[in-house]
């Protein structure tokens, strides 16, 4: 190999370490380029969550819900009961049963209130014809130690209004399930529907709850002490409705339920 040949091939392979470091280090200036890039790029988008999760919190806590009691107890009374002309440990002569419908009073201010035997079924002793349009009010007491002593309760109306039989459930009614501290179930057997509902009973331990229902129709609005639990059809066109109340299968620890005041009334005046 000549001289001339020689130095060529030192210029040329000169040439090519040269090419192949100027890669090398070009290769890694573009990935750190690539690398901060990517790291920006994190940074923008968690700022940009950080700054909406922010903007929802702030829209969140602007959003206010109100809620108001708007049950209308109709005008025109159709049936109202106190148990106030009874003496203790009569009968009421207002209820049919197909158990005892003795009634007792409170010692502490003297009210009168219907007692509820177990297994026993309640319907009005002269039968209702009702209107399109009526509500039907009434209060119970829960006498206990603790709430899960009390079996479910049903209060509604039923097909017929005998008492032949204990009535566990039929037609449109309200299953309140006092031994599970706070479910209340809203069924119809007119149409199948079936409604579930929450509702705290412990705070009315031995203490007085208002029940208010109103009907329209075929529809049926159910409040326990203003908490509305439901509002939807429960009738079909012509259901027969005859108010009921069926007491729990059974008591605990002496446990028992007292109701009273009770108005059924229609619409006189349209709303």
């Amino acid at each position: 190999m000549t001289k001339t040949t020689q130095l060529f091939m030192l210029f040329l392979t000169a040439i090519l370490l040269t090419t192949s470091v100027a890669n090398a280090q070009f290769g890694r200036i573009l990935e750190k380029a690539k690398e901060k890039a990517v790291q920006k790029a994190s940074e923008i988008m968690d700022k940009k969550s950080s700054d909406q999760h922010d903007d929802n919190t702030k829209k969140s806590s602007k959003v206010m819900i109100n809620s108001t009691f708007d049950f209308v107890a109709g005008d025109s009374i159709l049936f109202a009961d106190n148990f106030s002309g009874n003496t203790d440990g009569t009968s009421t002569q207002a209820f049919k049963t197909n158990g005892s419908a003795t009634v007792v009073s409170l010692k502490d201010n003297g009210t009168k209130w219907l007692s509820l035997q177990s297994s026993s079924t309640y319907k009005l002793t002269k039968q209702l014809f009702y209107p399109k349009r009526f509500t039907a009010e009434f209060d119970i007491i829960a006498v206990a130690d603790q709430i899960r002593d009390i079996y479910p309760m049903i209060i509604g109306f039923a097909k017929d209004n005998s008492v032949s039989q204990f009535d566990s459930g039929s037609g449109a009614y309200v299953n309140i399930l006092y031994y599970n501290d706070n479910e209340v179930q809203i069924i119809s057997s007119y149409n199948d529907k079936y409604v579930n509902g929450k509702f705290d009973f412990n705070p009315y331990i031995n203490r007085k709850m208002h029940v208010s229902i109103a009907v329209d129709g075929e529809r049926m609005v159910v409040y326990l002490d203003q908490t509305k639990l439901a509002d939807t059809q429960l009738f079909l066109p012509g259901s027969p409705r005859n108010f009921y109340i069926s007491a729990p299968m059974q008591y605990r620890n002496g446990s028992k339920l007292l109701v009273s005041n009770f108005k059924i009334a229609t619409f006189k005046k349209s709303l």
